[in-house]
This record gives structure tokens, C-alpha cells and sequence, in this order.
């Protein structure tokens, strides 16, 4: 036994244990039930298919009246062998028991301990699923397991993201399956869930994963096969995401395999990495995976009380009024850290009377997060993190979620970035790196220091978080709080000394390992590469854009200034907007085209003024269909054109130009109408909308007072309808019970074609079926006479008596007996015992089996009439089954092959006579031929028998079908050794 395990067989399940005996984490999975409305079934339904020896503790939470008393432990251990309690404070979970928590509570779990607190906010607010979620998470990291049940709302979601980032497993219910299936499917819609299946089906997912990660942490492989593995691994996501995944914190890129390995229930690493090259969505689920850390509004709240109070005011303070603040949030994620900057930002700047700006730069590694991150939609569950009038002032609710508000989420710019390969954002006054620092290697952090010393302004803000252990930064920068690891970037001169290696020198070769100059080399030769394309493009490729839909600008290539220069105001990166004079109509025109039609448009010559000149060039638009995911990207290419009119000289050329020019002209006047009406009807249509919208706005006033108050209201309603449903489902339960032995009898009375009598301790009718009546003269008015005045009319049998005995006795009898029409019946006797186990009568029963007497009587007759003709057929004959093993054989067969009954009835054909049937002709017989053709006639085998001798046999078979039973093969041999050869060629 591990140490700091306790023995279950020494202390009860619900036994509490005092902090002395706490010495270690449980080495066992802790497994955490979330439910709600609807959820009693499904946990009745799950614990019915958990194994009692499993492995695992399991934690049920659930939403419950505060002042109701809880009868969910005794009704779920009727669905268990295990044992079923209520959680008392300081519980420590044991594997193999059920711990269900006590209303009014909230949970959580410090080194396998339950501790028990009372809730903090009103009944409407309260979330116990994610609070204890949360804690489960800090508490077993990867040995916890969250499983989510049928419920309203969106409780346990967050819970359960803190548990996936600590690499925990999720299982969900399937939505379809759940009664109110909100709560799973606001998990599954989340890309959380690790298994989705029915509540039944969930024991045993969670049986193969326990099962796993117990085989995982066993096999402990040597230290170079799991670097190989990982190199691999790295190598492959590398490949597809283009990203260097080596930089990560070591544990964690272990812990990630691991958990990956674990969920497919692989244990040998070159079997993993067979698995991920074969399957490519694998890598994406590690690359999205590994750089994940903890994510939600305002973590840490020490860093934002010295944010508020001391550090965002002297910021303010310090900027002119008419400059920006700037702020990278590195490692963002889904945007809450960035948002909860950008709130923070907002409540500083107006409570200081400012009137600055600021601007707030969020990037992260994968693609996937930067998108929902500039959604800024989120669960209703953030109002445990979130207070209600940040909620009120910064977000809009809308149903079951909250949106950041516009004005925020347009000073929040969000970008797909990698600070260890790509330029760091410049000039900043804060820069907050906590959650980058989460899942990288000590070493890499180190050498970001000057990095991150290059991109702040002086006196800007560094936060590397609590979590930074990689030594004290630079002596350029002065501590703020060294316990959350806060520094101010020096003011004074000395700051721009500092050696900064560019981004994609901080990263070492991918795979480069000591004693292996062959890598090396390989990624010089692969820098060569790049230098060369990249002097190759700058020296023939034309100037181009890379734009989006909207003409927003991407990425450049080459000089694009003689076409493209900064629009005068608000700084922008349309290419519209930038574009110089004479270029800007055509490029509309011909960017429309391109995207309504899907193809490449060329327009030319295009004539652009620059500094006082004319130049011609050729317009292309082409859409980018090359690249997965950017089928709504532009390439704007302007390609100089040398000779735009006729080579028959400058006077021809001049009026050439001078002819063109009047269509020119009409064709960019009419571009201009057009425009112009279409600009004056969005402007009708915009003010209308505005008057429209300050009608409703006034409107809008008035019912958001009241909006308010009702939707506290409907919050404190929703949680109690939720608590009424779970004590109702309860009540619910108990009633069913009760009244289950009564709907069963009525249904079976009603539904049942079996005759059936009830009589109770005096042998009078209590109740009866209507198929009893062709056997005892029963009528609707006959309950509670004696069964000894009513006509019987079963031939040669005492019926009173037989009751008589099976009270006395208490023992079933069974017969069968006839009644005077001739019908046969078989006859249950039975004692009727009630729910207390009194015996109050007899139930009889009859089963018509008249029909099966019959047949039996007739395939009896037919099985007699089919051996006679067997046994007196000349020739040996077999009857086989599909699967070529012999049924019978007759008389001829034993004589002719000399064998017995018992060494061929029941074996294959070929293995008779120690496999002397084992012809290859007669394999082609019953294998091939006769399933084509279900029937055959003089087929002839020759084979040498070490009994009896070379043998010449003549075969006939047919494959007998039957709608009601299986195939069978008859098998008839006719023995014509010695017949003269004539005769043999013409029967061939």
C-alpha cells in the first residue's frame, strides 16, 4: 500500500480523518458528478453500470433546496453496492464510495479532505458544480475526473475548463439522452469534452480510462524512448502548425501526451505516435492542448488590487492627455485576461476624471481561441468572477450568455502570435505575461527578459505572475511586489545597452540534441532557403497585398507606397481607403468582381498618380484558395507596365490615350453616380434608423430599470425552480415505488393473453383474465365466490385440491393438463405474496400450449418418417449443417466407411477418420460449387482410404433451405469402384 493510503477495510467510508493523518494526494481517480434538474435518472442510471470495485471515489454534486432535506443518499444506494453517504466536513474520499453533498453547502476538496462552507451569495448566484470543479482541479490535477449530467443552466462548464487545463479528463451525458440538456450540451458547444455517451454507457468509458491510467503510470518507459517519442510528436505538430512546440514547459508537454494516451488507452509511445501520424486531427487536439493554462475574468486578484490602487493611476497620470496607454496581454487565450485589462483600464480611467486613451494588444498561439476571444461571448457563469455592476456597465446579456460591449472589444485587438518567433509589439506600458509563463521552459523565459525590457516603455509594467521561478529579472528593472512578481522597467539612461537576440534566435533548433551537428545543419540549410526566397521575392516579384473581404490589409509584399500612402485621420489599414488617385475606383470595381465571381479579374492599363507623376500598371485581384481556412483572402497584385500604349510612337501612343480617355471618363462618372446614390441611401436608411433608434432608446430607459429587477428575480426563480425539481424528483421516486406493484398488475391484467386466476386464503375469486373463461365459467359479477361453485372444465384433475396443497406447502406446482374441448394447457400454481411477504392466496395461471402439442406431435411424426426412409436407402448418406458438421448418417454410411455413430455424429466431415475426408475435390463440392448452385448430381471423387482402399464415388448433394430453421446439406454417395471405364467417362 502506497504511502498516506489508507486501507478501506479500516475506516468507513464516511469516516473524517484529523489534518495529522493527511501525508499525500490520493494515488486513486476522484471522479466529480455535476447534475441538476433531470439529473436524479441519470445518476440512478450511472450508478447502475459502475462496477463497485472500479477504482474511483465518487463526489456528487447537485442543485438542492437550501431548506429542504436531502433524500438522494438513501434513494441512489438502491442503485449501488457501494456505499452511499452525505458529506460531513472533513470527509476524505475513499475509492469504491459515493459521497453526496448536504444542501445549503458549498464543496470543496484540499488533499482528498471535503470541506464543507456555507455560500457567500443568494440563491440565484450560487454555482456549487464549477466551485467545486475548481477546487477538484487545484487539488488532483490530472488524477480528477469531471462528469457533467442532465441540468438546466450552464453550472459546472467553468469548473470543468479549470479541470481540462489541469489535465483532467471530461465526460459528458449526450444531450439527446439528458431531460434538460443544457448544461452537457454548454460543455460539449465549449469543445471541453474529452467522452460524450449516454449516462449508461459512461461507467464503462470511465472504467477503460481508469483502467488505462493505471496501465500508463505501470509501465513507467525508459527516458529515451519517451524523448524519441516526443521529438516525434513535436516533429509531426511542428509540420502541421508550423510552430515550435520544444519551447514548452517540460511536465507539461509530458502530462499532455499522457493524457492524450490515456483517453485512447495507449500505453507504449511508439504505438501513440503510429496513432497520431495516422491520425491527423490528433495533432491539432495536442497543439490546441499543450499551451493551455487557467483562464477566466480577473484570476489572481492580487495582481489587480495593485493594478488598481497603485500602478493604473500613476500611468494615467504620467500620459499626456492626448497620447494612447498601450498594453500587450500575451498568452491570452479566450479572451478573459484581456478583457478583465481592459475593464480594469476602464474604471481607472474614469474615476480619475481622464479623459486618455488606450489600446489593448491580445495574441495567443492558436488560431482557434483568437476567434472566440474577438466574439467576447461567455457563459452566464461568469458572474462568479465578474461583479454586477461590471456586468451591468461593460457586457450585454443576452439569454444565457454575456458579450463584451462594442466600445471595449474595438480597443481590444486580438491577433494569431508566437512572442517566441514573431516581432514583439513595441512602445508598451504594460505588458502582462502570466499565462505565457504558465507553459514555458524556465530557460526560454529567461532569455525573453530582454525582450520584454525592449518592448516597454521606461517606467512601463512587467507582470510576470506568481508562477515565474526562472531568477529575478534584469537589474534594469525595479520590484513593485515580488510576491506576484511585478516590475517597472528603469526610467533612467543604461536601459538601451541591453543585448535583445530577435525573436527567432531564442529558440533553439527544433530536436537539437548534444552530439548531433547533422540537425544543425539541416536548419542552416533550411535559413538559407528562406534568405533566398525572401531576396527573390523582394527582387522580381511585383508589389502586392494580401487583403481580406473587407479590404483590410494582411500582409505586404515588395514597395507598395507609389500606390498605396495613409489616409489623412484616424490611422487605417484599408487598401480602399489607402489607395492614391486613379487607382481607387478600379480597384473597387475589380475587388467586387473577384469576390462575387470567385475568380482572378486583371484590369489594365491602370493609370495611378504618384508625387506629381502618372504611372501604368496592371491591376490583378486574385482570390486565395491554396490556403485551408482562407477562402475569403484577396491577393492585390500591381504589376508596372512598361509600354501601355502602341509601339507605333508617342504621337500614336498620345492618341491612343487621348481616344480612351472620354470612355475613361464616362466610365468612372458613372462609377461615381453610382456611388453616390448608394451612399445617399444608406444615408436616408441611416437616418431613419436613427431617429427609429432614439425612439426605442428613450423606450429602452424605461424598461431597463424594470429589466433589471426581473431578471434578479428570474435568476433566484430558475434556481429555485431547479431545487423544486430536484426534491420533486425525489417525491416523484417514492411515489413511483409505491405505486408500481399496482400499475404492473393493472397492466399485465390488461395486456397479457395468458389466463389467469387470483384467489385468495378462502379460495374465493379476487380477480381474473378474460382467456380464463373457455376453462372456468367466470363472469364479470363472479368476484368473491368460491371457486368450488364454479364449473371447472379441466378433464381428470382436482384443481381445489392442488390449491389446497400449494398453500399448505408454499411450493409452486406445475402440470399439464386438457380441457373438455380438447385443448392442453400447462398449469401454474403459485402463492400470492405480498409486498410484507404474507401469503394472501394463490394465482393459477394456464398457458395454451395446444398449438406447440400439435406440432410437437407432427414434427415428431416427420422426424420418425424421414429416419425410416433414411435407414433403408441403399446408398451412404449424410446430413450436414451450414457449418459442414455431420447431423446423422445411415446405416450404409458406417458399414461402407467402417466407422461408428459416436466417432461421426457432431464432427466436421473433413476431420472424420482422422481427416481421411479431407479431399480437395470434395472441398470444392460443398465450398463452392454447391452454395452456387444448391444442388448437384453425379459428382465424382476418387480418394485412397487407409481402411478400405482407392475408392471411385459418385456425389450427390442439395442444400436444403428453411424459412424456419437452419440450412441443411444432403449428402448421398454412391460407391462405383470397379464399374468399367466407359461407363465412368459417360457418367463424366
Amino acid at each position: 500500500m502506497a504511502k498516506g493510503e489508507v486501507d478501506p477495510a479500516e475506516t468507513r467510508p464516511g469516516e473524517a480523518v484529523t489534518p495529522e493523518e493527511i501525508t499525500e494526494v490520493p494515488p486513486f481517480i476522484i471522479t466529480g458528478i455535476g447534475a441538476s434538474a433531470g439529473g436524479l435518472e441519470a445518476l440512478e442510471t450511472f450508478l447502475k453500470n459502475t462496477p463497485p470495485d472500479i477504482g474511483a471515489g465518487f463526489v456528487v454534486v447537485t442543485h438542492m433546496d437550501p431548506e429542504h432535506r436531502s433524500l438522494l443518499p438513501e434513494i441512489l444506494q438502491r442503485s449501488t453496492t457501494m456505499p452511499v453517504v452525505q458529506i460531513e466536513h472533513g470527509m476524505k474520499v475513499r475509492q469504491n464510495s459515493v459521497y453526496v453533498i448536504p444542501p445549503n453547502t458549498n464543496l470543496t476538496i484540499q488533499k482528498g479532505i471535503l470541506n464543507l462552507e456555507e455560500p457567500s451569495r443568494p440563491r440565484g448566484m450560487r454555482l456549487p458544480i464549477d466551485h467545486f470543479f475548481r477546487g477538484l482541479a487545484q487539488d488532483q490535477d490530472s488524477k480528477a475526473v469531471g462528469i457533467l449530467l442532465s441540468g438546466m443552466g450552464h453550472d459546472g462548464v467553468l469548473g470543468l475548463r479549470s479541470l481540462k487545463e489541469r489535465l483532467g479528463t471530461v465526460m459528458v451525458q449526450d444531450p439527446i439522452t439528458a431531460e434538460f440538456p443544457s448544461m452537457p450540451r454548454s460543455v460539449i458547444v465549449s469543445g471541453l469534452a474529452d467522452y460524450i455517451a449516454p449516462a449508461g454507457e459512461l461507467p464503462k468509458l470511465l472504467a477503460n480510462y481508469i483502467q488505462s491510467y493505471r496501465s500508463l503510470r505501470a509501465a513507467n518507459p525508459e527516458e529515451k524512448r519517451y524523448l524519441n517519442m516526443r521529438t516525434k510528436i513535436l516533429a509531426l505538430i511542428r509540420s502541421r502548425t508550423g510552430e515550435d512546440y520544444s519551447i514548452f514547459k517540460e511536465s507539461l508537454i509530458r502530462g499532455r501526451i499522457e493524457r492524450r494516451m490515456g483517453l485512447h488507452r495507449i500505453t507504449d509511445g511508439e504505438d501513440y505516435v503510429r496513432y497520431v501520424q495516422e491520425h491527423p486531427r490528433e495533432i491539432d487536439f495536442l497543439a490546441q492542448e499543450i499551451p493551455t493554462g487557467p483562464n477566466w475574468f480577473f484570476r489572481d486578484p492580487g495582481v489587480w488590487k495593485i493594478l488598481r490602487e497603485r500602478l493604473l493611476g500613476e500611468l494615467i497620470r504620467a500620459k499626456p492627455g492626448d497620447s494612447t496607454l498601450r498594453v500587450w496581454v500575451s498568452g491570452c487565450a479566450t479572451g478573459e485576461q484581456a478583457y478583465s485589462m481592459a475593464i480594469a483600464l476602464e474604471e481607472t480611467i474614469q474615476s480619475s476624471g481622464s479623459d486618455i486613451q488606450y489600446q489593448i494588444f491580445a495574441t495567443d498561439i492558436d488560431r482557434e481561441s483568437i476567434l472566440e476571444a474577438r466574439g467576447g461571448i461567455y457563459i452566464a457563469n461568469i458572474e462568479v468572477d465578474v461583479s454586477p455592476e461590471q456586468l451591468d456597465r461593460f457586457f450585454t446579456r443576452q439569454d444565457n450568455t454575456y458579450q463584451i460591449r462594442q466600445e471595449i472589444r474595438e480597443k481590444t485587438i486580438f491577433a494569431q502570435h508566437n512572442i517566441l518567433t514573431h516581432p514583439p509589439f513595441l512602445h508598451l506600458d504594460i505588458l502582462d505575461v502570466r499565462s505565457l509563463l504558465l507553459y514555458t521552459s524556465p530557460d526560454v523565459v529567461q532569455k525573453l527578459i530582454p525582450l520584454f525590457h525592449y518592448a516597454l516603455n521606461p517606467g512601463g509594467i512587467l507582470i510576470l505572475g506568481i508562477d515565474y521561478s526562472a531568477g529575478e529579472p534584469l537589474e534594469h528593472f525595479e520590484t513593485i511586489d515580488a510576491t506576484w512578481k511585478i516590475y517597472r522597467r528603469a526610467a533612467g539612461p543604461g536601459g538601451d545597452d541591453i543585448q535583445v537576440e530577435l525573436p527567432s534566435t531564442l529558440i533553439p533548433s527544433f530536436g537539437l540534441v548534444v552530439g548531433e551537428p547533422r540537425l544543425r545543419k539541416e536548419n542552416e540549410g533550411s535559413s538559407i532557403a528562406a534568405l533566398a526566397r525572401e531576396w527573390l521575392l523582394s527582387q522580381y516579384a511585383p508589389p502586392a497585398v494580401i487583403v481580406n473581404e473587407n479590404g483590410d490589409i494582411l500582409y505586404f509584399q515588395g514597395r507598395t507606397g507609389k500606390y498605396l500612402e495613409p489616409h489623412p485621420g484616424r490611422a487605417t489599414l484599408n487598401v480602399h481607403t489607402m489607395a492614391r488617385e486613379g487607382l481607387r475606383y478600379p480597384l473597387a470595381s475589380t475587388t467586387r468582381t473577384a469576390l462575387q465571381e470567385k475568380r482572378t479579374v486583371t484590369r489594365g492599363p491602370v493609370f495611378v498618380q504618384t508625387n506629381g507623376s502618372e504611372e501604368a500598371i496592371r491591376l490583378t485581384v486574385r482570390p486565395i484558395r491554396e490556403i485551408e481556412g482562407a477562402e475569403d483572402l484577396l491577393m492585390v497584385v500591381f504589376e508596372p507596365v512598361q509600354d501601355p500604349v502602341p509601339e507605333a510612337g508617342h504621337e500614336e501612343g498620345a492618341a491612343w490615350k487621348a481616344a480612351t480617355q472620354p470612355d475613361l471618363d464616362k466610365e468612372l462618372a458613372e462609377t461615381r453616380a453610382q456611388l453616390q446614390r448608394t451612399v445617399e441611401d444608406m444615408q436616408a436608411s441611416q437616418e431613419e434608423l436613427k431617429s427609429m433608434n432614439e425612439e426605442l432608446q428613450s423606450t429602452n430607459e424605461e424598461l431597463k430599470s424594470t429589466n433589471e429587477e426581473l431578471t434578479s428575480s428570474k435568476e433566484e426563480l430558475q434556481s429555485l425552480n431547479e431545487e423544486l425539481l430536484t426534491v420533486n424528483a425525489e417525491h416523484q421516486r417514492k411515489i413511483e415505488e409505491l405505486s408500481e406493484s399496482n400499475d404492473d398488475m393493472r397492466n399485465l391484467l390488461q395486456s397479457t393473453d395468458i389466463a389467469m386466476l387470483f384467489l385468495d386464503n378462502d379460495l374465493r375469486v379476487r380477480r381474473f383474465t378474460n382467456p380464463i373463461r373457455p376453462i372456468v365459467n367466470l363472469q364479470a359479477g363472479d368476484t368473491g365466490r368460491p371457486i368450488t361453485d364454479l364449473h371447472i372444465s379441466i378433464l381428470d384433475e382436482d384443481i381445489v385440491g392442488d390449491v389446497r396443497t400449494v398453500l399448505d406447502t408454499l411450493q409452486m406446482q406445475m402440470k399439464r393438463v386438457q380441457t373438455a374441448d380438447g385443448k392442453w394447457y400447462l398449469m401454474r400454481i403459485l402463492p400470492y405474496r405480498t409486498t410484507e411477504n404474507r401469503i394472501e392466496g394463490v394465482i393459477i395461471t394456464f398457458t395454451d400450449t395446444t398449438p406447440l402439442k400439435k406440432m410437437k406431435d407432427s414434427l415428431e411424426e416427420a422426424r420418425m418418417y424421414a429416419d425410416s426412409l433414411v435407414a433403408i436407402v441403399h446408398e451412404p448418406l449424410l446430413v450436414l449443417d451450414a457449418d459442414l458438421r455431420i447431423i446423422s448418417a445411415n446405416r450404409s454410411f458406417y458399414t461402407m466407411f467402417r466407422t461408428t455413430r459416436d466417432e461421426t455424429e457432431g464432427n466436421l466431415i473433413y476431420a472424420l477418420g482422422n481427416q481421411q475426408w479431407n479431399i480437395p475435390r470434395l472441398r470444392s463440392l460443398l465450398e463452392e460449387i454447391l452454395p452456387q448452385q444448391t444442388k448437384l448430381d453425379g459428382f465424382l471423387v476418387e480418394h485412397d482410404f487407409p481402411v478400405i482402399g482407392h475408392r471411385v464415388m459418385r456425389l450427390n448433394a442439395r442444400m436444403l433451405h428453411s424459412d424456419t430453421g437452419p440450412e441443411r446439406i444432403l449428402l448421398a454417395i454412391e460407391d462405383i469402384t470397379g464399374r468399367d471405364e466407359q461407363e465412368r467417362e459417360k457418367t463424366t
